[in-house]
């Protein structure tokens, strides 16, 4: 027989018959606060469960199913999530994970479609091969993931700490970056003629000083007010794109065409191997 006992108070909450959690049964429990730091879950079952402000610090939840369970402001900080089923189409089926402190942890290969992780914190996250579409991930700090080849599509990301992220080859079509932050962040590929995608995406506003887009696809993207400073966009597809009122100052276009790119208001004065057709106008 297992206690699970509150992390404060020492109170049970739960008995669950054998020796271990793996495969657990864990189905529609009161498990706020609870203390399963360390705790192996490998598989377990927590759908409709309450675990708010759970201790998970350092546990092991490979493959389990969150569908529809509460983890706000559960602490899950270096915990193993690869491959946890958390995501849905349908939005009443997701987990909610905001105010959630996932840094460090292990997410990677896990479902976290329309999942909602608003205001968490996922520094230095793995996120590799993860399924974030449709994720909600409003004003999270996710500064130094791992999130090479995932999937961030329609993703809110509206004003998201994405410094020094690593977001090759991620497909981050469509998805909502006004005011993030990702500075120095890496979009570029793995592969020499790789490329990240992020058409359709709503970049503005966005701090994307120092990053490295080079081979982007960048497709009618909204880059309206962002600061490129520095930006290595070499190679990069910007068909339909909007630099209105962008700051390119450094910023590297080998390559680029810019014929139907809206640059009205930006400064290509100081901007990098930028081929200007002639007939564009009021740039500054």
């Amino acid at each position: 027989m297992i206690e699970i006992t509150h992390k404060d108070t020492g109170e049970v909450l739960a008995s669950v018959e054998g020796d271990s959690l793996v495969g657990a049964d864990l189905r529609d429990m009161r498990l706020n606060g609870a203390n399963l730091r360390g705790q192996d879950l490998t598989e377990a079952n927590l759908e409709f469960s309450d675990l708010v402000g759970a201790d998970l610090r350092e546990a092991i939840l490979t493959g389990a199913s969150l569908l529809n369970t509460h983890l706000n402001e559960a602490n899950l900080s270096r915990a193993n999530l690869a491959r946890v089923r958390a995501g849905s189409e349908r939005p009443a089926n997701i987990a909610v994970l905001s105010g959630a402190d996932l840094s460090e942890a292990n997410l990677e290969g896990a479902d976290l479609r329309k999942a909602e992780i608003r205001f968490a914190n996922l520094r230095q996250a793995r996120l590799s091969g993860t399924d974030l579409r449709g994720a909600d991930f409003y004003h999270s700090d996710l500064s130094q993931i791992t999130a090479s080849r995932a999937l961030f599509i329609q993703a809110n990301l509206r004003e998201a700490n994405l410094s020094g992220a690593d977001l090759r080859d991620c497909h981050l079509n469509d998805a909502n970056l006004v005011q993030a932050n990702l500075r120095g962040a890496d979009l570029s590929s793995h592969r020499p003629d790789g490329f990240t995608v992020i058409n359709l995406a709503n970049l503005e506003g966005a701090n994307l000083a120092g990053a490295r887009l080079r081979n982007v696809s960048a497709q009618n993207t909204n880059f309206r007010n962002a600061d490129l400073t520095g930006v290595d966009l070499a190679g990069a597809v910007l068909g339909g794109a909007i630099l209105r009122g962008a700051i390119v100052t450094n910023t590297d276009f080998s390559g680029v065409q810019l014929a139907s790119v809206t640059m009205e208001f930006a400064n290509f004065s100081k901007a990098l191997n930028a081929n200007i057709p002639s007939y564009k106008r009021n740039l500054r």
